[in-house]
């Protein structure tokens, strides 16, 4: 006999823990700003320790964001599973378009705005989010080198994966994620030029 199945208990009712201190932070501190509430308020509220918050969450801050490993799974997975003729480019758009629709299926357009909002208007999180996407970026690196056959990353690798990364943040920047995501995604594909000439029209 093996004990995977009481592993895949555990393993759910960390996650499931992990997620209920989430929620219920996030709702505080929509309610009352972040600066404004305290993790043992935020432990007491989802009936848990403060010993049991810091276990899940390095930090206030990540306690917004609880998904940081499993979205930098889900992109390096974008990437490595994509379909036969899908370009790289291709695959992570369709990731990120993705994540949005999901997002605002899950929560609606009007909870998604005034979170987006939030998180823009808190630079305590604004910069916590920033540096949990960059964190992304080997993995990203590394992904696409290995599918593209090469040992290690080029600096045209890390660039573009850099330039993906920072596109995510700006996507949470504006109220319109679909039109950013579409002209940074054709920027990508195709190069400035051609938007340059198009916006600057014929010269005389």
């Amino acid at each position: 006999m093996t004990n995977s199945a009481p592993l895949g208990r555990r393993e759910r009712k960390k996650a499931a823990t992990r997620k209920n201190i989430s929620d219920v932070a996030t709702m505080m501190f929509l309610e009352r700003g972040f600066d404004n509430v305290s993790i043992r308020e935020v432990a007491d509220a989802a009936d848990v320790s403060p010993t049991t918050v810091f276990a899940h969450f390095p930090q206030k801050e990540a306690l917004v964001f609880d998904e940081d490993d499993e979205q930098r799974d889900r992109l390096v997975s974008a990437v490595r599973d994509r379909a036969e003729g899908v370009t790289i480019n291709r695959a992570i758009r369709d990731f990120y378009t993705a994540e949005v629709g999901a997002n605002i299926d899950e929560h609606g357009n009007d909870v998604t705005r005034i979170f987006l909002a939030f998180l823009n208007e808190t630079p305590a999180l604004s910069e916590y989010a920033a540096k949990m996407w960059l964190r992304h970026e080997d993995a990203l690196a590394d992904a696409i080198a290995d599918e593209l056959g090469l040992p290690e990353p080029t600096a045209e690798i890390r660039v573009y994966s850099r330039f993906v990364l920072q596109m995510q943040l700006l996507v949470n920047e504006h109220e319109d994620q679909l039109g950013i995501l579409d002209a940074g995604f054709a920027v990508l594909e195709n190069g400035w030029a051609p938007v340059e000439a198009a916006l600057t029209g014929p010269q005389d």
